[in-house]
């Protein structure tokens, strides 16, 4: 999330460096920090946001910045080689007023699909341009690419939430995962129908922003931002054997120094091939001076022993059908 008075986060972006076009044979090439157009041509809107698989398809959500920091919509796109993203229509688009109306903030747009309900469920960070609100909005549909509808709005367990992301494990328990300004970042599970919190799970007193939840194995991580506006920084994380603790101490996710190839944490993203599992950074590299022209820099993750690391910020290859990352020839 981005807030005033460093408030809030700012960091990175990328772009594949693939032109409009069908999607094509892998390996798809991905250069970070180049502009990245959809395959109408049109500059991705997609910020702050995460990605979720359908069969074979890629479905990313974000948020659409093109008129500025308010809200606008919440565009959706979809691909099946992650390198030429076709726009599939905003799933949430403002309202006259409310929670979704002119000048309101809303943010870090992530869904999961309930399977019981068969129902996608969206959760947002919603505020005013004074971030005094801190809660989050639900909204649900019954297509991925939507149209969602909204449910509404509130503090998870009466606490303040600003940045937050959702993570889904492999039992189908889905949870918040928020950062409560006063106490830090809390792990929450949601309902059996993914529309309310149901409990907190885990409290860890340091306090990141722009959050990200992965599972590798039998090790969770956690992967969050410095609280430095938009001005980027060096992203850590922590790995815990259970959502419920106990967590590491926080370390760097790239060499020091390099704020994270000026980015800031959105979404870790799974790719399960057939031959490898690949573990995507996707960050965004925030322009304050023009937010429609922040870029995406999605970047491949080392995965060691309790550790995650991203080497280099080169351009690289992924084949979305095998899960293989190699080095684009030159």
């Amino acid at each position: 999330m981005k807030q005033p008075l460093a408030l809030t986060t700012g960091l990175a972006c990328l772009w594949l460096g693939v032109g409009p076009g069908t999607a094509q044979a892998s390996p798809q090439t991905i250069t970070p920090g180049t502009v990245w157009r959809d395959t109408e041509g049109h500059v991705i809107q997609a910020h702050g946001g995460g990605v979720i698989q359908a069969g074979k398809t890629y479905y990313w959500f974000g948020e659409d910045h093109a008129q500025g920091y308010l809200f606008q919509d919440v565009p959706c796109y979809a691909s099946q080689d992650l390198a030429h993203w076709t726009f599939k229509g905003d799933a949430l688009t403002q309202q006259p007023g409310g929670d979704l109306g002119p000048n309101r903030v809303v943010e870090r747009p992530k869904v999961l699909y309930n399977p019981h309900t068969r129902t996608y469920v969206m959760y947002l960070h919603i505020d005013d341009t004074h971030y005094a609100e801190a809660k989050v909005g639900v909204a649900t549909g019954k297509r991925m690419e939507g149209p969602y509808t909204y449910r509404g709005s509130f503090r998870p367990l009466d606490h303040q939430s600003r940045d937050m992301t959702l993570f889904q494990d492999s039992n189908g328990t889905g949870y918040l995962v928020f950062e409560d300004r006063e106490r830090g970042v809390c792990i929450a599970a949601l309902s059996p129908d993914y529309l309310s919190v149901e409990r907190e799970v885990a409290l860890i007193p340091q306090h990141y922003e722009a959050l990200a939840v992965v599972k590798i194995g039998p090790t969770y991580f956690l992967l969050g931002s410095h609280l430095s506006g938009w001005a980027a920084n060096d992203n850590e994380y922590a790995t815990a054997p259970s959502l419920a603790g106990p967590w590491s101490a926080f370390q760097n996710v790239a060499p020091p120094g390099t704020k994270t190839y000026d980015s800031q944490a959105a979404y870790i993203l799974p790719v399960h091939g057939r031959r490898a599992t690949t573990y995507i950074y996707v960050g965004d590299r925030w322009n304050p001076r023009d937010l429609g022209d922040s870029r995406y820099v999605w970047l491949p993750l080392t995965v060691g022993d309790h550790s995650l690391f991203l080497p280099s910020d080169a351009p690289w290859a992924i084949d979305a059908a095998t899960g293989l990352v190699s080095t684009p020839k030159p």
